[in-house]
């Protein structure tokens, strides 16, 4: 009996998951204000007594669906987000269904085998050195986090301290730059590192926010500098060969913040923006951006595994630690966790190497069609668009956020507002495996005919 209400509740979750996701297409991409009013529902003391399974999901998805904006449709542009692809989703169903916990290669060695084919993958179609290591982690920010961490570890030990043991009290100086135009997740996992937010040394940066390699200071001591593969605004990269040209010579650590960007290597007429970036010591990116695996997917990527693995091994008695095997939670922060990286596997399974590619590519192109679109139109796009990011101004601050407010409630499409060096913009990201060029002419159609009705 068991069993059936087992499967039961499954199947019902499975209708309800496909219906909507069947309905992003068609349904306004932001909810509308009654299904905001609604999830108030949710908002109650814990109750004394259990709620049946099928009811409380019943709950969630009649309340919580209708109020949920639809990223994984085809035309959520507010974000550097991807949609999760079909396959994705159900593997991640497979998976969660596993329940593993990839922790030690001997207690799930299915999923740790998994992992390790994908992050093979995922270095060989991103260009790096072969025999980097790396670890799956919950997004780009703990893959700095993890990534710097092994940095941490080796220009200390250069240096002849040992930070793990010993900690950051009486340590040498280390000294870290960063880019003016460095990402805020940056800054907090130098942070969490207790290497500093502030304590950094900010190079200037052209007008689309590539870092000036020619600014760069003298390497004297313990040095990470960590570059920028995609600014989060513009699109741009920095000029991350010419920096290891200037700085690896002297002992420096480079990072790469490749959050979205580092994708541009697996795609032919983008893979020049990357140019130089396999000299780096260390990579972080997001499989939940580009490649639309679902969310809690980042990855950690260092040249040599041992430094990695350094900062980040465990050991307890219980944990079987001896195998000749690759333990995943020698590579992560967590000990516990979900295995992240059969997500990955699924989709580059699905697309291969030349998937990628035209995913990339195609979302490039779509960037460049909004952009010809509003720049046709007379309205001032800012940035050089060279990936999938396209910033567009309507005026002054008050005209353009009128404009980007009167888009999301118009519910065709959804994009975001920022502020690029100084001035107000809407910023279009165009990630997802689910656009087409339908999607973007109605989009682009929509866009114009608010903003010129709108604008004076």
């Amino acid at each position: 009996m068991e069993n059936e209400r087992s499967r039961a509740l499954l199947e019902d979750a499975a209708r309800r998951a496909i219906a909507y996701r069947q309905s992003c297409d068609a349904r306004p991409v932001a909810p509308p204000a009654e299904a905001l009013d609604a999830i108030s529902r949710f908002v109650e003391p814990l109750p004394e007594n259990g709620t049946a399974d099928e009811e409380v999901l019943a709950l969630l998805d009649e309340v919580g669906s209708p109020a949920s904006v639809a990223m994984a449709g085809p035309r959520f542009f507010g974000f550097v987000i991807g949609g999760s692809t079909p396959v994705t989703v159900a593997t991640n169903w497979l998976a969660t269904a596993w329940d593993q916990n990839v922790v030690m290669h001997e207690v799930t060695p299915a999923t740790a085998l998994l992992e390790q084919v994908a992050l093979d993958w995922l270095v060989d179609v991103l260009g790096l050195p072969s025999g980097t290591g790396g670890g799956f982690v919950t997004g780009a920010t703990v893959a700095n986090f993890t990534a710097l961490a092994a940095a941490r570890h080796r220009v200390f030990e250069d240096a002849g301290w040992d930070v793990e043991a010993d900690g950051l009290i009486g340590a040498p100086v280390l000294k870290v730059i960063v880019s003016e135009e460095a990402h805020p997740t940056l800054f907090k996992s130098l942070g969490m590192l207790g290497l500093g937010r502030e304590r950094v040394v900010r190079i200037p940066v052209d007008g689309q926010g590539r870092m000036i390699a020619a600014q760069m200071p003298p390497i004297d001591g313990p040095t990470i500098v960590c570059t920028q593969a995609g600014n989060i605004n513009t699109g741009a990269f920095d000029p991350i060969g010419d920096i290891c040209d200037a700085v690896k010579p002297s002992g420096a650590w480079v990072h790469v913040d490749g959050a979205f960007g580092l994708w541009a290597a697996a795609s032919p007429p983008q893979a020049h923006l990357v140019a130089g970036m396999q000299n780096a010591d260390s990579w972080a990116t997001d499989a939940h951006k580009w490649l639309n695996v679902p969310y809690d997917c980042g990855v950690a990527f260092v040249r040599n595994p041992s430094d990695l693995a350094s900062a980040m091994a465990i050991t307890a008695d219980y944990l079987v630690t001896d195998s000749e095997q690759r333990n995943p939670s020698d590579y992560t922060p967590e000990l516990s966790r979900r295995g992240r990286g059969i997500d990955v596997w699924a989709a580059l399974r699905s697309m291969g190497r030349s998937g990628v590619a035209e995913l990339v590519s195609r979302c490039c192109r779509h960037a460049t069609r909004f952009a010809a679109g509003f720049t046709d139109a007379g309205f001032d796009v800012l940035n050089e668009v060279v990936l999938n990011q396209v910033l567009v101004s309507f005026g002054d601050e008050v005209t353009t956020r009128r404009v980007i407010d009167e888009i999301q409630r118009d519910g065709t499409c959804w994009c975001g507002a920022t502020v690029w060096q100084g001035k107000t913009a809407m910023r279009i990201s165009i990630s997802s495996w689910a656009t087409t060029e339908n999607d973007v002419e109605t989009s682009l159609d929509a866009m114009l005919r608010i903003a010129r009705r709108l604008v004076d």
